[in-house]
């Protein structure tokens, strides 16, 4: 596998970059332990000019203002004060673009995801939605600053192909306070795969 380097996320367009990581593979490594997954669902957040982003109008807060660094670093916070939900800071320092990973195929250390989220079996939601993929990697929110070039965590492409064709574009989920910004389909997914969050209705539409 090869690690995606510092020119990959230091790009202007968030929804370009969310777009390619589809199929590439996160991988966290703490103390000697490591899994991994295909990433199968992610959500792009435009910063300032975006009202679902946390950023939004340029707010700078304690929690955000990992945002405004270095991109290629973690952004990981806590919802609803139980999920704890990975992002990758994108962009120039000062533009607090960000994306959400949603979900992956799970890859490696399948086992200690199972210990991790309390599952007996890896069906489809093991790593299946922002709160399970962060709880099967074992990512909380001390992560955040994380720089994503390391070995820690990280992620990388296996060489891994996804076709525009195999790739759906949707609103993203759970953003209805975020008036028109909630249509924008900045949500991409591997069409058809089974570890995609979300029902019928936000695996449906697509702009490609």
């Amino acid at each position: 596998m090869i690690k995606l380097g510092y020119n990959f996320y230091n790009r202007a367009n968030v929804v370009t970059i969310a777009r390619e990581l589809l199929g590439k593979v996160l991988v966290s490594q703490w103390a000697g332990i490591t899994t991994s997954g295909r990433i199968v669902e992610t959500e792009a957040y435009y910063g300032a000019v975006d009202r679902a982003s946390h950023a939004w109008n340029g707010r700078r807060t304690a929690r955000t203002e990992i945002m405004f660094g270095d991109a290629g670093r973690a952004y990981v916070y806590l919802c609803y004060g139980i999920h704890h939900l990975f992002n990758i800071v994108t962009n120039a320092k000062d533009t607090p673009h960000a994306v959400l990973i949603r979900a992956l195929e799970p890859v490696a250390g399948i086992d200690t995801m199972l210990k991790r989220t309390g599952k007996k079996k890896p069906d489809r939601t093991l790593a299946s939605g922002p709160g399970n993929v962060s709880k099967a990697l074992g990512i909380i929110t001390k992560h955040t600053g994380i720089n994503l070039l390391e070995d820690m965590l990280f992620i990388a492409d296996d060489g891994f192909k996804v076709k525009n064709k195999d790739i759906l574009a949707t609103p993203r989920i759970g953003v209805d306070y975020a008036g028109e910004d909630a249509l924008l389909p900045y949500r991409f997914i591997l069409k058809g795969n089974i570890y995609v969050s979300g029902g019928k209705k936000w695996n449906a539409v697509s702009n490609l």
